[in-house]
């Protein structure tokens, strides 16, 4: 007598009499198993390639095989990174002094024959070759201000002077002096937009090849009871002024 378990088989044999497994089907399956795999590999290998282009400005090649050789092996090649740039601005040397003026009543080619009462060298000057000037300070006044400054152009930055009045001329702003037989041209330069007050300028022509240009701090003019007043004071300093060219 058949156990139970006999029993079941011979059913289940009959029962599948009629199905026909295909002779390939467990390679297909096998095939199956390893296309999928194939193509998990593949999915992993592009993410990978794709966080490594968004992290780096990088070209990448690849090639990915079921079997890969030593030439289908994922190659990547990374272009180097471009040396760093160094974009700040230079900042300017400062430009040398005219040295040990004294009482600076005389540098470059240029002698100062009259200052406002209270007023001296500061001790500083600038030389840029063909303009140069030095300023004058209350004694005791802090360091790097100033009252009266004094520039002298010449040679090629006479032009550029030249260049300038006429720009204010053209502008109906100043007006045209004569000071000592010399043409000059008084004007209020550097006015602010914000209100701030300008700095009072008498330009004076000293000899053919060369301009001075006298100018009062802001702060300075205000000490003075008006325009005019200003005005004749930049004017005596003017008539003080002679070219040693």
């Amino acid at each position: 007598m058949p156990t139970l378990e006999e029993e079941i088989r011979r059913l289940m044999t009959e029962g599948t009499a009629g199905l026909h497994a295909a002779p390939d089907l467990m390679g297909r399956v096998v095939r199956s198993t390893r296309e999928r795999r194939r193509r998990i590999r593949i999915a992993a290998a592009a993410a990978s390639v794709a966080a490594s282009v968004v992290a780096t400005p990088a070209v990448a090649f690849f090639t990915v095989g079921t079997t890969p050789t030593a030439v289908e092996r994922s190659t990547f090649t990374t272009a180097p990174e471009p040396p760093a740039i160094d974009d700040t601005p230079s900042m300017p040397s400062a430009p040398p002094s005219l040295g040990d003026l004294g009482d600076g009543r005389e540098f470059g080619r240029m002698k100062v024959g009259y200052l406002p009462d209270g007023l001296e060298w500061s001790g500083r000057s600038a030389d840029w070759g063909d303009t140069y000037h030095v300023s004058y300070v209350y004694r005791g006044d802090d360091k790097g201000s100033y009252r009266v400054v004094i520039t002298v152009y010449e040679g090629s930055a006479v032009e550029e002077v030249e260049r300038r009045i006429a720009a204010y001329r053209d502008e109906a702003d100043g007006e045209a002096v004569t000071v000592g037989g010399r043409s000059g041209y008084l004007v209020v330069q550097h006015v602010g937009e914000d209100g701030m007050k300008g700095t009072p300028t008498l330009f004076l022509r000293t000899s053919d090849s060369q301009w001075a240009e006298i100018g009062f701090s802001p702060v300075y003019a205000e000490e003075y009871s008006g325009t005019e007043a200003v005005d004749a004071e930049l004017l005596r300093i003017g008539r003080g002024l002679t070219s040693t060219m």
